[in-house]
């Protein structure tokens, strides 16, 4: 696996969020939110430093962060763009919206682009069923999007429209 050295920001940053909840095992979930609100993702290296902060096992880091979807190990696209795959979504055609994304922005699921201004996801449901198909891309929310639309979708990113 390959190793990064870590900036004295991002040594900073873990240092302030663990501080701020007083060092404390049972903050750990928020002191994860924290640091990737703030650096983008939590790459193996970040995570033996909290643990170590926090006096606990890298292992019980990992845990938290892989068991949890919202957290991630890799960074995101400057757009991360995030389709619903709950079961009104499904039904209703996110499967063939994935496939278009995949296609149009030559990434699979869990990859970034590689200008790193795009990066692709699937989510477990949004919530906004009556809206199926949803496509998100950061917090902007596109519901009853069709495959058509996709490359709209992209353009207006590309084009700095958002």
């Amino acid at each position: 696996m390959k190793t990064i050295k870590l900036s004295s920001f991002t040594i900073e940053t873990i240092e302030e969020a663990c501080s701020d909840f007083q060092y404390k095992e049972d903050e750990l979930i928020n002191v994860l939110h924290r640091c990737q609100q703030k650096l983008g993702y939590l790459p193996a290296e970040v995570q033996e430093i909290i643990a170590q902060k926090l006096n606990m096992s890298v292992a019980k880091v990992y845990g938290v962060v892989s068991f949890y979807s919202f957290f991630s190990m890799t960074p995101h696209g400057k757009h991360p763009i995030s389709i619903c795959m709950g079961t009104a979504c499904y039904v209703r055609g996110a499967e063939k919206l994935v496939d278009e994304f995949k296609r149009q922005l030559r990434i699979d699921v869990g990859e970034t682009t590689k200008d790193g201004d795009f990066s692709l996801s699937c989510l477990r449901c949004v919530g906004a069923c009556g809206l199926a198909p949803i496509v998100m891309v950061g917090d902007k929310v596109y519901g009853r999007v069709s495959v058509k639309q996709v490359k709209d979708i992209i353009s207006e990113y590309q084009k700095g429209i958002n």
